[in-house]
């Protein structure tokens, strides 16, 4: 196994009983429904082993300011404790999942583990929903992993701040891509941020353009679109963004595996940049 953006549910199944696998059931809800509803999910059902990681107790930091965005990053010793209760260590592969399409939130923790330096680690296409459809094993044990170490720090040059974006929009440099609904994107409606629009300048590509019923895309037809997209900026110029730094990660996993390698993550995302009333805003198309 050496699994670094998608595994099918065949291949996964495959290797299902390997000593080194670790699975992550990353499931939940954004909006609108009880906060525990992915480790209630969990708890009625998984794939076998899985344990579970919630997106803002465990992915995120919400004793951060609101300059860090809806989702800050989780500091890095928080982080190592989660791999660490878990049983991740250094050399596992690791497959993480959520209810479907990856958005909530089995890219986010893949982003997070690459950033801490762990290279076998990847997205189950489908998810959950893929798993069952194809009547593979799940149960409802909760699985008690022997404690690992991991020593690991991220990597923050792959991450980028509010002040790099604004200084991106003031040499012209780069290129940023939004991965909300277009409706969101173009200030139509803001369902979860004080302020409706986008970045100037940026372009949009919602996360759901990745997916074709319910899975990625063929890599090279992801590789068509972005660079449609890209216009011929190198991949390594272009920052990802959308509301809270989650989706954004979507699309990263996407560019990934269609082999445009490079591009970082803009954490704090678009509340994070509304946070700074000073901060430039777009409404309408691209």
């Amino acid at each position: 196994m050496n699994w670094t953006t998608l595994v099918s549910v065949d291949e996964l199944a495959a290797s299902l009983d390997a000593p080194d696998l670790r699975l992550v059931d990353a499931r939940f809800v954004l909006a609108g429904a009880d906060p525990g509803a992915g480790a209630q999910a969990w708890r009625q059902s998984h794939l076998p082993g899985a344990v579970h990681v919630d997106l803002d107790r465990d992915l995120s930091d919400h004793r951060k300011p609101a300059s860090a965005g809806r989702h800050p990053l989780p500091d890095a010793d928080d982080f190592r404790a989660v791999l660490e209760r878990s049983g991740i260590a250094p050399t596992d592969q690791v497959v993480v999942y959520d209810a479907g399409d990856g958005a909530m939130a089995a890219a986010r923790l893949w982003w997070l583990l690459r950033l801490f330096g762990h290279g076998r680690v990847a997205v189950l296409d489908g998810g959950f929903a893929a798993w069952q459809a194809a009547g593979l094993p799940v149960d409802a044990d909760r699985p008690k992993p022997a404690r690992s170490r991991y020593p690991g720090r991220f990597d923050m040059a792959q991450v980028a701040d509010s002040d790099e974006l604004a200084a991106r929009l003031a040499d012209g440099a780069g290129l940023l891509i939004d991965a909300r609904a277009g409706e969101r994107f173009r200030g139509e409606v803001e369902p979860l941020d004080r302020v409706a629009g986008h970045v100037p300048g940026a372009r949009n590509r919602p996360y759901g353009d990745n997916l074709q019923g319910g899975r990625f895309k063929d890599p090279g037809q992801l590789r068509a679109e972005f660079e449609a997209i890209l216009a011929g900026h190198d991949p390594r110029q272009v920052l990802l963004a959308c509301g809270s730094g989650v989706t954004a990660c979507h699309n990263l996993l996407a560019m990934e595996y269609a082999g445009l390698h490079g591009a970082r993550i803009h954490a704090p995302s678009w509340s994070g940049w509304i946070s700074d009333p000073t901060r430039p805003v777009a409404v309408g198309p691209e």
